[in-house]
């Protein structure tokens, strides 16, 4: 496993490689489809959500707020990525960003922007919801809460050792795209 720490830098995520294991500890931002479309049609992020050099997690947490005002995850498992790919590739370059977190991976438009921007998609388990936000440590601030609701806003995360794999990395490899090919090519053999 590889330890990867905030903050996260070019140069640690050009090192990785697809197959990569990594522990991520440090700040995590959650979005998904509200955000993207939002930011896509030139919404603007708010004072102090600042993606440059982070992550961003396709997640909507299940986030419970005590009778102090203190929240706290108690689910918080990665969903379907590829619904982004028609923003991610944009969002990438626009806001810096290192890593994108989710399941199921992402197309050529996100791939190249990975490539060109030195950023990777991480695949985290899915069906692990309850496990992975026990890697959350707090919730440091929540953003556009009001605007999209909770699974959609944009919550800003304190996670330690949550684990991921590299499944498309700064270099232009995917996974995805390699098991794509051997499955078709297994099936060909067999029609």
């Amino acid at each position: 496993m590889i330890s990867l720490t905030f903050p996260f830098t070019e140069s640690k995520i050009r090192a990785l490689k697809v197959g990569d294991e990594v522990l991520i500890s440090g700040v995590v931002f959650t979005g998904r489809d509200a955000v993207h479309k939002y930011l896509h049609e030139g919404g603007q992020l708010p004072p102090g959500a600042n993606l440059r050099e982070g992550i961003l997690y396709h997640c909507g947490p299940v986030v419970l707020q005590d009778e102090r005002g203190n929240w706290k995850v108690t689910a918080a498992g990665p969903t379907t990525s590829i619904r982004e790919e028609p923003y991610q590739g944009e969002i990438i370059r626009k806001l810096g960003i290192r890593g994108v977190i989710g399941k199921g991976g992402m197309g050529d438009k996100t791939l190249a922007a990975c490539q060109s921007s030195g950023c990777v998609y991480l695949h985290a388990v899915g069906g692990a919801a309850q496990v992975l936000a026990e890697c959350i440590k707090s919730v440091r601030n929540v953003y556009l809460l009001e605007k999209f609701g909770s699974p959609e806003a944009i919550w800003e995360l304190e996670v330690e050792n949550f684990p991921a794999v590299v499944t498309m990395d700064a270099h232009g490899h995917s996974l995805h795209k390699e098991v794509l090919a051997a499955s078709q090519a297994e099936l060909a053999k067999r029609l």
